[in-house]
């Protein structure tokens, strides 16, 4: 059974802009903590950077073997700059993981991880277009969250303004080309509803496990007792799911993936992407995007990388 599924009219979904050379001033005097002080907070995120290099090559691999049966002159363009912008989400990534190895954080194993499970084990056992329909599956739950940084500022407003501009950017470019897997796997892959469902499932299980065990692995490194540990876990599990908690308005955007005739861009982007695209444009500074876009409410941050 194949979805029957086609692109709605788009005429309001923006441009896949490549946004390269980027200064997010990395080198500068980041608190170790640089999420209002808080550990879980920030290695939360810091979790998050360790798995995107290996991530995005993955997503790049998995829409480039249908690359060559693409037609469509749009969706043509659409993967080399959805290839040109998650291979700059890469690099910068890359750069943000050194300042993490510099903390004694365990970069190195993740990424060994990481990349076993993603190539060693998914690519080498599963066929093509379910390696499709996971990386289709994780788009929709990273621009998702993405869509979560815009809807509730208050939750991320005392980010060190860099770390949040960079996430700003990286999420503003992941809502840009959120279907461009999608349109892949529905348009050339052929992929039905179960192929489409059954990646979404896994991914949804794997991936915020995957995040909570490289999570209390950095708190470990840190220096925390178990039993620290568990009470910073705990606080920050409160923090996510708590009616009202970051994570509180996900649920929606996560179960529309499963109706049958869903695509990504039956939701557009937030408002706010407008004001951040036009910085961008005329300033190339993402520093200023990000600090228009969400103002900076950092609590004293005293503990520097």
């Amino acid at each position: 059974m194949h979805d029957q599924t086609s692109p709605p009219s788009l005429s309001s979904s923006p441009a896949i802009i490549p946004r390269e050379k980027l200064d997010f001033d990395l080198n500068g005097d980041i608190p170790r903590y640089w999420f209002g002080g808080d550990p879980f907070k920030t290695r939360l995120f810091d979790a998050l950077s360790t798995v995107f290099p290996e991530g995005e090559r993955y997503f790049i691999t998995c829409v480039r073997d249908y690359r060559d049966q693409v037609t469509d002159p749009k969706l043509t363009k659409d993967i080399k700059d959805f290839i040109r912008q998650e291979g700059q989400h890469s690099k910068v990534h890359g750069d943000y993981n050194q300042r993490l190895k510099a903390q004694g954080m365990p970069v190195d194993e993740v990424e060994a991880f990481t990349r076993k499970g993603l190539f060693g084990v998914l690519r080498r056992f599963l066929p093509r277009a379910t390696t499709l329909a996971h990386t289709a599956a994780l788009e929709h739950l990273t621009a998702s969250l993405a869509d979560l940084l815009l809807q509730a500022p208050h939750h991320v407003a005392d980010m060190d303004p860099r770390m949040r501009a960079l996430y700003i950017w990286h999420g503003m470019e992941e809502v840009e080309h959120k279907a461009v897997a999608f349109d892949v796997m529905q348009q050339v892959a052929h992929a039905g509803y179960v192929r489409r469902i059954l990646p979404f499932l896994f991914a949804s299980m794997a991936f915020p496990f995957n995040t909570m065990m490289i999570l209390s692995a950095m708190l470990k490194r840190d220096g925390f007792a178990g039993w620290q540990r568990a009470r910073i876990m705990g606080k920050g599990f409160v923090w996510l799911y708590r009616p009202g908690g970051f994570l509180w308005t996900f649920w929606r955007p996560y179960f529309s993936y499963f109706k049958p005739g869903f695509h990504p861009w039956h939701k557009g982007q937030h408002q706010a992407y407008g004001l951040w695209a036009n910085i961008m444009q005329e300033t190339g500074d993402p520093l200023l995007a990000g600090a228009a876009v969400i103002p900076d409410r950092r609590h004293p941050q005293t503990q520097a990388a």
